[in-house]
């Protein structure tokens, strides 16, 4: 089980059930089951369903969808009475996510239309949540791995969307996931260090990341990271959690690092990816909500801020980052 304080896309309800992916029949028993409901995806959003009060997933019978472009199991309902707020599914119903190209199912009916998962992953529940992302992230890797990234040739879907295959090799490619450090930098005074990127407007600031490089521990990046960007020397590296970020194919893996003993605190933007630094007491950024963008609700950067705050912050500015 997550814990409760959980960053925001760090979160699910499911068995995964990895061991029937290889299974024989697999899909057409899904198909046949009475209980089986398909996640539709398209354009990289997720299908809603309506229901009063509350955001769910339109979660459909593959009898009532159009043939998809592309389907993965994602796995079995737990059904305990916390296993999704729209669709309370008995326990190991299937799921499968259904890729479809952008003209099919533009008229699915009696449902709540589109959304990406910035807009509604923190509004729906555990279950809900970690389909969609995890929907997201295999239709993402799908989307951009249709030839071998070896020997360019042709790949077929596998292991009910869990891998490809390579038509010239016959080797096997599996989705990848790019690991990123995202710091929270204090000093001796419990100010927190906020930068400005080069892609964004100038008023907008969040944490620093960055993604860990070959041959590299997470502790090294992070430290590497705040020295190239800011030019500070961090140490006392501590864990904060992790979620993923399929944007497309991020694991945000979050850690707190305090400048070093004896080192000075004068931070200096790298100028190319940072434009901007700016220390931050927790007087000062309540100060300056509503004239600062901060990190959007979906962002791990969001959850750290607000503990080291120690409470939500709000913004006239909503945002949304890793």
């Amino acid at each position: 089980m997550l814990e409760p304080d959980a960053p925001p896309l760090a979160r699910e309800h499911l068995d995964r059930d990895a061991v029937s992916r290889a299974v024989a029949g697999r899909e057409a028993a899904f198909d046949a089951d009475p209980n089986a409901r398909v996640l539709v995806v398209r354009d990289g959003k997720v299908l809603l369903g309506d229901a009063a009060g509350s955001r769910v997933l339109g979660l459909c019978h593959p009898s009532s969808l159009p043939a998809p472009a592309l389907r993965c199991y994602l796995g079995r309902t737990l059904g305990d009475g916390a296993d999704g707020a729209g669709d309370p599914l008995p326990a190991g119903s299937p799921l499968e996510a259904w890729v479809l190209d952008d003209g099919s199912g533009a008229d699915l009916a009696d449902h709540a239309g589109w959304a990406g998962l910035r807009t509604v992953a923190t509004q729906l529940d555990d279950r809900d949540a970690g389909l969609a992302i995890q929907a997201v992230a295999l239709a993402n890797w799908h989307g951009t791995h249709a030839f071998c990234a070896r020997c360019g040739s042709p790949t077929e879907v596998v292991t009910s969307g869990w891998a490809r295959r390579c038509l010239a090799e016959d080797a096997l490619r599996f989705p990848r996931t790019d690991p990123a450090v995202i710091v929270l930098v204090t000093d001796d005074d419990d100010r927190v260090l906020l930068g400005s990127n080069a892609m964004w407007q100038q008023d907008r600031f969040s944490v620093l990341a960055g993604f860990v490089e070959p041959g590299e521990s997470l502790e090294s990046a992070v430290v590497r990271e705040i020295a190239e960007e800011t030019g500070l020397v961090v140490d006392r590296v501590e864990y904060l959690g992790s979620q993923p970020w399929p944007f497309p194919a991020s694991l945000m893996c979050a850690f707190r690092a305090r400048v070093a003993d004896g080192a000075s605190v004068t931070a200096v933007p790298d100028g190319e990816e940072i434009l901007e630094l700016r220390w931050f007491d927790r007087d000062e950024l309540s100060a300056a909500l509503g004239l600062v963008g901060l990190p959007g609700e979906t962002s791990i950067a969001r959850w750290m801020l607000e503990r080291w705050y120690g409470g939500p912050l709000s913004s006239s500015l909503p945002w949304s980052t890793s």
